[in-house]
């Protein structure tokens, strides 16, 4: 079985952890422990986020006023390699020798006019209390939002629309090999025409890690689709006394829900869109059970409406 895992923030870092390489790199340990038995079982391909991480760089290189800070696209490339090396080598350490391994950095085109541009949604870096972000911003023009009772810079995140890097992917999973890519939802691409050519530009952005992951499940044609957060699954009701785990679902009753957009909305909808689109399943679920969502038995599942 083919199947992509898209990692959460949790597997990364975990909310209010400091951001070091350390921290990072136990808890990308404790993923590949997760993730090795699928990999010894099917074909697996791991995304990742990296809000958390483009944040961090972005932070440090405006601190730095000796040069031009560099761009998210930039800084998100810069987390795909690092991210990808410490997914790469802690799965590899548990993984047979004769496994292949490649983390590929991934680009994925986005609409210029898309409206996302105009309102700023996505979290990045780390989380700050009002007077600190209210300060940052007033310092360096970012914007942020509420994040619980904490606050966080937002960007803009614009629909993935196109992978370019699918085709080597593809011929990596053909030939046996765990692919780590798209990470952070890729790095946002868009053409722009000039006088005489058309260039190929980065673009000042974050992609929804699962919105992009659900495009990659479908492009490399994966049986399974698994989105592994910090909670055991989507909860209809949450944060109320009548709260309630969906066990298995359809697409069009997960659709009849309401969930926030800032937080289980992407995953919902990237689940949504990957059945209704391949007529395979997907899944939402907690790391920690993993084998348990490979198989049905954990995790929020979604089904087609006929199956």
């Amino acid at each position: 079985m083919r199947i992509v895992v898209a990692l959460g923030g949790n597997a990364l870092l975990r909310r209010g952890e400091s951001m070091t390489a350390g921290a990072q790199r136990m808890n990308v340990r404790v993923a590949a422990r997760e993730l090795a038995p699928v990999a010894e079982a099917h074909e697996l391909v791991i995304s990742h986020g990296n809000g958390p991480q483009v944040g961090l760089l972005a932070l440090q290189a405006a601190a730095y006023s000796e040069v031009e800070a560099y761009p998210l696209d930039v800084l998100g490339a810069q987390t795909e390699g690092m991210i990808g090396y410490m997914i790469e080598q802690e799965l590899g350490n548990l993984l047979p020798f004769e496994r292949p391994m490649a983390t590929v950095l991934t680009m994925v085109e986005v609409d210029g006019d898309d409206p996302a541009f105009e309102h700023a949604t996505k979290f990045v870096g780390p989380i700050y209390d009002k007077e600190r972000a209210d300060a940052i911003a007033a310092q360096k023009g970012w914007v942020f939002k509420p994040d619980g009772v904490t606050w966080r810079r937002v960007v803009p995140s614009p629909e993935p629309k196109r992978i370019f890097e699918i085709r080597p992917i593809r011929w990596l999973l053909d030939h046996n090999t765990v692919v780590i890519c798209a990470g952070g939802g890729g790095v946002p691409t868009k053409y722009e025409c000039t006088e005489d050519r058309v260039c190929l530009i980065g673009v000042e952005a974050v992609i929804d890690k699962d919105l992009a992951s659900e495009l990659l499940a479908r492009e490399v044609g994966a049986d399974l689709f698994v989105m592994a957060t910090d909670v055991d699954g989507v909860y209809k009701d949450w944060g109320t006394p009548t709260q309630e785990r969906l066990e298995t679902v359809t697409v069009s009753e997960l659709r009849a829900l309401d969930f926030a957009a800032g937080s289980m909305g992407p995953k919902v909808e990237a689940a949504a869109r990957f059945v209704e689109r391949t007529g395979h399943r997907a899944a939402i679920g907690a790391l920690h059970d993993i084998a348990g969502i490979v198989e049905g038995t954990a995790g929020t599942n979604v089904i087609p409406d006929h199956q």
